[in-house]
């Protein structure tokens, strides 16, 4: 279910408890931390509409969340302190997401989807139209991005309730922590173990990531 005419906190509470049935291991999780907030680290960022979402997981790709901060305010620095608009950032000297520290694959990636929303090809109105299988088709068809970085935006500027990150490491290695694993899991082994979570993925997912930093 992916019901967002619900109130914020209906919804959790919802997910909360299929969470809390569909799986012990998520339960122990809840039960320990029951002011859990998935959305309070978002706190530590600017705001972020689709693309300055899209334009923070780029640049987290292969990064530490910590690093991809520090090369977000780099960022916000070289636009007097604020994340660019598409049109701001073509405007630009594109030496100045170089001079951000961001290597030039990921400048290019960022500049590429930029004259998507610039253009109108993307907007955010009608990605909020999509599924979320539709986002990624469509936005995996601009070189450098990738599902990780699709189901990012998802869960963080659409708010989308049933994600998983097959891929990302930090929660490949809380589902080995969390199950008690003898082993780094597959991105198949996190699928089938997240099947249960359905369809409130996205919040069981949070919950495993919020280990990652206690």
């Amino acid at each position: 279910m992916d019901d967002t005419t619900l109130p914020r906190q209906a919804r959790l509470r919802e997910a909360r408890a299929h969470l809390r049935h569909a799986d012990p291991a998520i339960r122990q999780l809840i039960d320990a931390h029951p002011e859990f907030d998935p959305r309070a680290w978002l706190a530590e960022l600017p705001p972020m509409d689709a693309f300055g979402t899209l334009v923070f997981q780029i640049i987290g790709q292969q990064l530490s969340v910590r690093a991809t901060r520090q090369l977000l305010t780099r960022l916000q620095d070289q636009f007097a302190g604020q994340l660019p608009t598409p049109a701001q950032l073509l405007d630009a000297d594109p030496n100045k997401l170089h001079a951000a520290g961001l290597s030039r694959r990921k400048s290019q990636t960022i500049r590429s989807v930029a004259a998507e929303f610039q253009s109108q090809r993307i907007t955010e109105k009608a990605l909020r139209a999509m599924s979320d299988a539709e986002i990624e088709t469509r936005l995996t068809t601009i070189p450098g991005i990738g599902p990780w970085t699709v189901h990012g935006l998802l869960i963080i500027a659409l708010e989308r309730d049933d994600v998983v990150l097959p891929g990302d490491l930090a929660l490949r290695k809380a589902i080995q922590r969390s199950y008690g694993l003898d082993h780094l899991p597959s991105q198949e082994e996190v699928l089938h173990i997240a099947e249960p979570w359905r369809p409130y993925r996205t919040l069981a997912s949070a919950y495993l990531f919020a280990t990652a930093f206690e």
